[in-house]
Parts: C-alpha cells; sequence; structure tokens
C-alpha cells in the first residue's frame, strides 16, 4: 500500500464488522470501531507525508511541493477543521486582505507552487507603491469601537492631530522636595499619600498655547492616571488636550510601553508624536517630532524652538512628506 508520497506503509485490514457482531457487540460499538479505522488510518498517511516533507527540509523546494495544499486539507479535514465539499470563504476576508497584502508579496519567493507564485506577483503588481506605507500600517481606526479617541469635534476637523508627552517632555516630576516646584500633588499610594513635586519645563505655557491654536492635542503619558491627570490639570489651565491617554492606553512591548498611533482613530498621514523617548514611538518614528528629555535646567529653549517647526506642521497634507523634508540635509 501506498501513500501519496510513494512510500510504502503497513498494510491496515477494515474491521470484520460481521465478525464483531457475532461476537455479542451491538452496531454502536461496530460503528466506533469503523470510525477510529478510518482516523487511524488517514493520520498515519498524513504522518508519513509529513515525515518525508521533514526530510528533506522544509524550507527546501522539494520539502515545500511535499508539504502540498492536499496534506494540508488532508490534516485539516480529519480533524474536523475543512468539510470534504469546497469550502466557503470566511466572513471578513476583505478587511484583513489589506493586512496581509504586504506580507505577502515579501514572501512570493518562497511560493511552492507556480500558479501561486503567477497569482502573488500579479496581485503585488496591483498594489501601487504609494499605498505599500498604509498597507503595513493597518490602522484600527477602520474597525469600529477600537479608537482609543472620540470623533473629531468641529473645531478640529481637518487639523492634524498632535500627541503630546507629559513626563521629561512638558514637566518634571520627583517625590523628593523641591524647593521651586510648580506644583505639589498629592498622590496616595497603597493607603498612603506622597507628595509629589512638580517643576515646569521653562516656555511650556506659551506652547501648549500656540499648539492649541494650531491642533488636535491628545495627551498620551506612559504614567498612571491618578498621577497625571491632577498634574495636566494644573498644568493645562486654558483645555488646550482635548483628550487624555494614560498607561492603559499603552501597548507593552518589549518591556517598554508604546504609543501605538494606529488605534488612535485618526489617518496617520495627519498624525504627529512629540516625545523624549523614541521607545515610546518605536511602532511610528516616522511621525516623530523628537525632544530632548528635561529635569530640571531652566535656561532650556526646546519647546521655545520647536514652535515655528510645529507652525510650518501645521499645514501639511501628509506629515510623511514634511517631515521627510525637515530632515532632510
Amino acid at each position: 500500500m501506498l501513500c501519496s508520497s510513494g512510500l510504502p506503509t503497513q498494510r491496515m485490514e477494515i474491521p470484520d464488522v460481521p465478525a464483531l457482531k457475532r461476537k455479542g457487540w451491538n452496531k454502536h460499538v461496530c460503528f466506533t470501531v469503523n470510525c477510529m479505522w478510518l482516523f487511524t488510518s488517514r493520520i498515519l498517511c498524513a504522518l508519513v507525508e509529513l515525515t518525508n516533507w521533514k526530510s528533506y527540509g522544509h524550507g527546501s523546494i522539494c520539502g515545500q511541493k511535499l508539504m502540498s495544499l492536499e496534506l494540508r486539507l488532508l490534516i485539516l479535514s480529519t480533524l474536523g477543521l475543512v468539510s470534504k465539499s469546497s469550502p466557503k470563504k470566511p466572513r471578513g476576508r476583505n478587511i484583513f486582505k489589506a493586512l496581509f497584502c504586504c506580507f505577502r508579496a515579501q514572501h512570493v519567493g518562497q511560493s511552492s507552487s507556480s500558479t501561486e507564485l503567477a497569482a502573488y506577483k500579479e496581485e503585488a503588481n496591483t498594489i501601487a507603491k504609494s499605498d505599500l506605507l498604509q498597507c503595513l500600517q493597518y490602522q484600527f481606526y477602520q474597525i469600529p469601537g477600537t479608537c482609543l479617541l472620540p470623533e473629531v469635534t468641529e473645531e478640529d476637523q481637518g487639523r492634524i492631530c498632535v500627541v503630546i508627552d507629559l513626563d521629561e517632555t512638558l514637566v518634571h516630576s520627583s517625590f523628593k522636595p523641591i524647593n521651586n516646584a510648580d506644583f505639589i500633588v498629592p498622590i496616595e499610594i497603597e493607603g498612603t499619600t506622597h507628595q509629589v513635586y512638580v517643576l515646569k519645563r521653562p516656555y511650556v505655557d506659551e506652547f501648549l498655547r500656540r499648539m492649541g491654536e494650531l491642533f488636535e492635542c491628545v495627551l498620551f503619558t506612559a504614567s498612571l492616571a491618578k498621577y497625571a491627570d491632577p498634574v495636566t490639570d494644573l498644568l493645562d489651565r486654558c483645555g488646550v488636550f482635548r483628550a487624555r491617554l494614560f498607561r492603559e492606553s499603552c501597548v507593552f512591548h518589549q518591556g517598554c510601553y508604546v504609543k501605538d498611533l494606529s488605534r488612535l482613530g485618526r489617518d496617520l498621514r495627519k498624525t504627529l508624536i512629540l516625545d523624549n523617548s523614541p521607545a515610546s514611538y518605536i511602532f511610528h518614528p516616522e511621525n516623530a517630532v523628537p525632544v530632548q528629555s528635561w529635569f530640571d535646567d531652566m535656561a532650556d529653549t526646546e519647546l521655545l524652538n520647536l514652535i515655528p517647526i510645529f507652525e510650518e506642521l501645521s499645514g501639511a497634507e501628509d506629515v510623511y512628506t514634511s517631515l521627510g523634508q525637515l530632515r532632510a540635509p
């Protein structure tokens, strides 16, 4: 007996149902025995195919051909995951097509079939180069109910959204007493109230006032809300920030709290982030305006120097193009 791989296998005899009945087995037991025999035979054949595929090496062309679509369907059908009839396409396929199209285009060289290779090439050729970035940066705002931000207000329609960090970007805070602290915020931690001393970065008031005139401003910090919320209340007296996002809105990635801009619900081509920590915008470095960390240098002019830069960016139709021009030597 040969499996589809051409390798010999041990012959398995079909159970003799009449003989089993003569031994006193009822019809339910006989049916179960038949099902078990069918299941075992198909699994053994699939395992022989899989072993043969591994022996060639799954990275080789021969190995990929042996691990064919028929074998995969055989295993899945044996486990009851697909029916023998033509499988229906899953619902919502078009949603995920945009997510995987670029990934598939990058891996067409690994296709195990010339037909699949031609199909992948044809599909890749239909994707304009200008759409590749948008395809790779699949935006969650296209799926209802997954946005971190509410709908854009009428006042902010057409404006660029600027995500602004708090600690070491606008302020510096410490549990140690600071003589010239601008704010002293009581924070309760595990039943004990602690005093947090907050220093405002030079020109922060002028910076926030101008940003509120030009952009839709969002505070996004990796700090806990119990600390950041009262600090922002004291810092943002004019109500510049349309929304506030805290640690729970971050994505914990490789030990860092990352601010995933694709979850905001805004067009990434119209979104900027101002942050002193590159790890915070590791998912979207092309949207970032870096800023030096600040602790206590009262001669610092970083925020003042950033105002004309943001004034220029406020009229951009595509922040990638505008930031690329600013970064160019």
